[in-house]
């Protein structure tokens, strides 16, 4: 039984917290800082609102190219975006 249980005690946030998911968090907490939605950060860092959705829900890892157009987006230094990494 402790067998099966084993990968999903590894998944849990309080055992390891994966660095997608903290770049997506600040992401989220600027982009709602800057009161934006994902639909207008999208737009104006030219990736689709669907990208921005999964970099925030920590599945997808942007590309540099793309995290500096994020960063221009929000209107943020790299500091700000990269806090907490």
């Amino acid at each position: 039984m402790l067998r099966c249980l084993w990968p999903h005690f590894l998944n849990h946030a309080w055992v390891r917290k994966p660095k997608n998911r903290t770049f997506g968090q600040s992401v989220y907490r600027l982009r709602n800082s800057a009161n934006m939605t994902q639909e207008q950060l999208a737009e104006k860092a030219d990736v689709s609102r669907r990208y921005v959705q999964m970099i925030e829900a920590g599945q997808y890892a942007p590309t540099i190219d793309v995290a500096s157009r994020l960063r221009s987006a929000l209107g943020v230094e790299w500091v700000d975006l990269l806090k907490g990494l």
